[in-house]
């Protein structure tokens, strides 16, 4: 249980955030943070050294499927963690952290395992020496041994794969386009809102965390089924986008391009007062080019972003910020293209060449939308239906990539 000083800091915490006091709440809050930190070990914190061998395993997938969250659960990018909260804090920041802690059900008994097979939607889970994820794969029915490509997607907060998959119907493309789509899925045991840990130093590096657990598991997942090792794609949403680009800086060498939906750059945040204040508009790197990879914040690796311009989640200038990250390799200029759904939301995409004239950024800013996956389907969450296709533009752009 929360102390007496902890109990009343975080209500003058609060106090401040309604008298508009955002930085000296944030400041409240990290000197918190950092009595707890003393107090408390990361749960997650890495103590391996630098392998991607781990194990794998097949589980029967109608075992495996989890009822979606309920549509009107609020998601975020982040959540406090191990940090407990009281009850009037936890409501007054439920925006910002992706839904109520809930009790973590047992995991299902498995009574039998399943090869996966064509045309079916798979569940699985990967073990390495930093943690297990269990997760969902997706195989087009047209899959015959042939060296496909593959698409990591990795969901928001509070979702789960076969919600994410549902709303963003990536696999119904996959099916088209023939191409792999894993799904891994982020447990409450590890974050209570199943939001990944972006905002974690141990979770942003390369060797440890979990970019080491997805990125064993993609590797893991390539060499079970033969797949195309350099066409290679991840993507997210919310904190799941801003787990993506972690993962396009701390592996250019696995993901050939990367997506980023509504999310947050990459190392902007390293503590929960960090992360509100990036998620609200933050201070953080802005320009592009020498200024971002001069600080270590950079990456080669093709990106296409989507962001709302009415997002109250996660602020889109962020959009902005999650660009310039991408920028080291773009020429000077860009193309500015103008469109309207019909019957949906208008959008700007603005497009960066780097210096063979091949499409390196693309950057669609979608009018009037929310915190919302753009132009996909209400079967999943957090979607917005009127917005142009994003997992549509997102494949379009990957197929046009791959591993030197």
């Amino acid at each position: 249980m929360i102390d007496a000083t902890m109990s009343k800091r975080m209500e003058e915490a609060t106090r401040l955030t309604r008298a508009g006091k955002l930085h000296e709440a944030m400041a409240l809050l990290q000197s918190g943070v950092s009595e707890a930190g003393r107090e408390e070990t990361p749960k997650n914190a890495y103590q391996g050294g630098n392998t991607f061998d781990g194990t794998w395993q097949v589980l029967d997938k109608e075992d495996t499927v989890t009822e979606p969250e309920p549509a009107d659960s609020p998601t975020g990018a982040f959540t406090p963690g191990d940090i407990k909260v009281p009850a009037a804090w936890r409501d007054k920041w439920m925006k910002f952290r992706g839904g109520m802690a809930q009790t973590e059900q047992a995991p299902p008994e498995y009574a039998r395992s399943e090869e996966p097979q064509p045309g079916a939607f798979t569940a699985g889970r990967f073990t390495n020496q930093v943690g297990t994820r269990d997760y969902k794969l997706y195989i087009p029915s047209g899959y015959t041994g042939q060296s496909l490509p593959l698409v990591v997607m990795l969901h928001g907060c509070t979702q789960n794969p076969d919600d994410f998959a549902a709303g963003t119907e990536m696999n119904r493309l996959a099916e088209e386009q023939q191409c792999c789509v894993l799904y891994p899925a982020q447990p409450m045991t590890a974050n209570h809102s199943k939001c990944w840990n972006w905002f974690k130093a141990e979770d942003q590096q390369r060797e440890g965390g979990e970019p080491e657990i997805i990125a064993g598991m993609t590797r893991q997942i390539i060499d079970t089924h033969g797949l195309d090792g350099s066409r290679v794609y991840v993507a997210g949403l919310s904190a799941g986008a801003a787990m993506a680009t972690t993962l396009a800086m701390t592996y250019p060498d696995l993901f050939a391009a990367v997506g980023v939906h509504s999310g947050l750059p990459h190392g902007v945040a390293k503590s929960l007062p960090d992360a509100l204040g990036a998620m609200q508009g933050g201070t953080g790197p802005l320009g592009g080019g020498n200024q971002a990879k001069g600080i270590g914040w950079a990456s080669d690796v093709p990106a296409i972003i989507f962001h709302g311009d009415r997002d109250t989640t996660v602020h889109p200038s962020n959009a902005d910020r999650v660009a310039a990250q991408y920028s080291t390799s773009c020429q000077a200029g860009a193309s500015v293209e103008k469109g309207k759904v019909a019957n949906g939301h208008g959008y700007t995409c603005t497009t960066h060449h780097n210096a063979k004239g091949e499409t390196h950024l693309e950057q669609w800013q979608v009018h009037g939308a929310g915190h919302a996956w753009s132009g996909g389907s209400t079967k999943g969450s957090y979607t917005d239906p009127k917005g142009p296709d994003a997992t549509k533009e997102m494949l379009r752009f990957f197929m046009q990539h791959r591993q030197a």
